[in-house]
């Protein structure tokens, strides 16, 4: 399809232009995503791989691998924010530390549920730490206002330590 003009985007040249350009069939995987699915699984149980739309199944196999690798850094930042949180603002300690503790706990559980189904993704958590420490700090002292030498740059404690249900807690 040629580019248009800014000026002649929905005037009647540009639909005229838009009419003259073959239509492009869109995919079922972008029509109907779940029925792409079903029929996608259907091929592959029946061994029918010559009906199997290759190049998405491709796609979502690494989406769901991005997906895991996200999901397990998003844990860690809120670990790793609420751990700061008992230990730097101490203003607020008091009303919310039963919060904060339980937010600790919880996230260490998901964490570990998370390494338990995909054990692969144990390798990737000292990637992903400092980056995840990062991330937590900076979001903590932008909530608590806190100044930016309030918290160590560099992490006060170890994978380990964050990761250890009996630690941190204080």
């Amino acid at each position: 399809m040629e580019n248009l003009p800014l000026d002649q985007v929905g005037t009647e040249q540009a639909r005229e232009t838009w009419d003259d350009q073959p239509r492009r069939e869109s995919s079922l995987y972008e029509r109907d995503f779940y029925q792409w699915v079903q029929q996608t699984a259907a091929a592959l149980k029946a061994k029918a791989f010559d009906q199997v739309d290759w190049a998405n199944v491709i796609e979502e196999i690494e989406s769901v691998g991005r997906s895991e690798r996200r999901e397990l850094k998003s844990h860690l930042i809120v670990l790793l924010e609420h751990v700061l949180k008992l230990q730097y603002w101490t203003s607020e300690r008091a009303s919310n530390e039963r919060g904060w503790r339980n937010t600790v706990i919880e996230q260490r559980r998901q964490i570990q549920l998370l390494l338990d189904d995909s054990l692969s993704l144990r390798p990737l958590l000292d990637d992903l730490y400092a980056d995840a420490y990062r991330q937590a700090r900076e979001d903590l002292i932008l909530k608590a206002q806190l100044p930016e030498a309030a918290i160590p740059h560099g992490q006060p404690y170890t994978l380990a330590e964050a990761l250890d249900s009996k630690t941190l807690l204080a």
